[in-house]
């Protein structure tokens, strides 16, 4: 068993790093930061956009959580083996985002402020699950993962027996 200095140095530190940031480089995971940045962004903005009824409690819910939104899913391309974890924390913003209208307290009964709501949760809670699963589709392409590879032989193997 070897020792390693510190953790930083550990070879499956650096063999992470190397699969977090072919993760990251890919233009699928390029695709869904920019569109999770612009969701966040328009749920943001939603209360002027689709025009709730004045400054109400969510209007300013969706001020606030657009805002954490966009930044938890903007760091992405970055530094994503620190902020993967941060998909998760999106994902129930978009899980808040369909239930904040019948949640929060205040006069938000309006027929745009819900559909507005759930439309940009849906998209929101769907683009975190697509974040958070972007670090399990690049771990391993060859198919051994999740037991796809059994039963199956290297060609350059030679016969059994």
């Amino acid at each position: 068993m070897t020792t390693h200095p510190s953790i930083e140095q550990h070879p499956d530190v650096a063999e992470m790093r190397s699969r977090f940031e072919r993760a990251t480089t890919t233009p699928r995971a390029q695709a869904i930061e920019t569109l999770a940045v612009l969701t966040g962004v328009f749920l943001a903005a939603s209360p002027w956009i689709v025009g709730f009824n004045g400054l109400t409690t969510l209007a300013v819910c969706n001020l606030i959580t657009g805002v954490a939104y966009a930044l938890c899913m903007g760091g992405f391309g970055s530094a994503y083996e620190r902020t993967h974890a941060m998909a998760w924390a999106a994902t129930a913003i978009g899980a808040w985002t369909i239930v904040a209208p019948w949640v929060v307290s205040g006069n938000v009964d309006t027929t745009r402020s819900i559909v507005s709501n759930v439309i940009v949760g849906c998209v929101a809670l769907l683009l975190g699950l697509a974040m958070a699963a972007m670090n399990t589709g690049a771990s391993d392409r060859t198919g051994v993962a999740r037991g796809r590879g059994r039963g199956r032989r290297s060609p350059d193997v030679g016969p059994v027996g």
